[in-house]
């Protein structure tokens, strides 16, 4: 009896063994759901060159690419789960991660000076102060939104003083060249064309002000899948030694996604360094300073522990080596 008992329970112990090594398995993912975006030109490589596809075949794990128009639409998606990894600036991701977006920050993709305060060939407008009481577009929590929050507190102006038209990138730069709005807070490579195209004049640049570009997970992907998002960043560090190695190509790259031209390309890529690629203290800084001067402006709320935030949303344990 004794005996049989105890067959009996090595029995069922071996079961439940089974079963939760069967779960596992079952929960690896079967497609992973990756974000590619014309503010991230080493995306569009990845993309394109199939290097995460090939690398994640074994696996049999099949890529589905989503496309972002802005950081608001990258973390939008982050948050219902229709991304696993989604491309933004880090100050959005920052303002992403107040308010409650489950997410980490995993890696650089750029340093770019790619927002600006943009107005027509022919305005009158030179400086910050001079938007007291205008209309301009931007889109909200992007890089170019708290860029102009950050210019606006420097002139001693809120967001109160303007009249925002709030429009996606493409929009809020055909709304500048309508005339429908006075200045735009731009993005690249949008902001180089409407340069380029229309003569349209960056009345206000402060590339220090302008937050890193970096590639997001959804916590609770990375919680589950260490090791698929260590394949996903070494894809995605050989599509950036590739973009750094063939400039060419990469340009060719962004022109045939934006069906812009060479010289508007050309612009974008003066004004993105592709040089970094592990996230850590120089991001964290960045984001910090981006962070403490929205919440002195009113758009982070005063009770909200900045440092602490960063700290949690930085994940430097899926460093790779630049």
């Amino acid at each position: 009896m004794i005996i049989t008992r105890r067959i009996a329970i090595a029995g069922l112990a071996a079961t439940s063994l089974a079963f939760a090594a069967g779960q596992a398995v079952a929960q690896v993912p079967k497609e992973i759901r990756v974000d590619y975006a014309t503010y991230n030109p080493v995306s569009l490589v990845l993309k394109d060159s199939g290097i995460l596809e090939k690398a994640l075949a074994a696996d049999g794990i099949t890529v589905r690419w989503v496309q972002s128009a802005g950081s608001n639409k990258a973390l939008e998606f982050l948050n219902a789960g229709s991304l696993d990894f989604g491309s933004t600036a880090g100050a959005a991701a920052l303002i992403g991660k107040i308010n409650g977006n489950p997410i980490k920050s995993i890696y650089v993709y750029s340093r770019p000076e790619w927002t600006a305060l943009v107005t027509g060939a022919k305005s009158e407008i030179t400086k910050v102060s001079d938007l007291k009481g205008k209309r301009v577009a931007v889109t909200r929590g992007t890089d170019p939104h708290i860029f102009l929050v950050r210019a606006l507190a420097e002139a001693k102006l809120t967001e109160k003083d303007v009249k925002l038209v709030l429009l996606q990138h493409a929009d809020g730069r055909l709304a500048l060249e309508r005339g429908d709005v006075d200045a735009w807070a731009g993005l690249d490579p949008l902001m180089a064309a409407a340069e380029i195209e229309s003569g349209a004049r960056l009345f206000h640049r402060k590339a220090a002000d302008n937050t890193w570009g970096v590639l997001n997970v959804r916590e609770a992907f990375a919680k589950d899948n260490p090791a698929l998002v260590r394949k996903v960043l070494t894809a995605y560090e050989q599509a950036r030694a590739y973009s750094l190695a063939n400039p060419a190509a990469l340009k060719k790259t962004l022109i045939t996604y934006t069906k812009l031209s060479d010289a508007v390309i050309e612009r974008q890529l003066t004004r993105t360094e592709l040089t970094h690629s592990t996230i850590g203290q120089a991001q964290a800084d960045t984001i910090i300073a981006a962070g403490l001067a929205l919440q002195e402006a009113g758009v982070v709320p005063a009770k909200s522990d900045v440092k602490a935030v960063v700290d949690d949303l930085l994940d430097r344990s899926f460093a790779v080596t630049n």
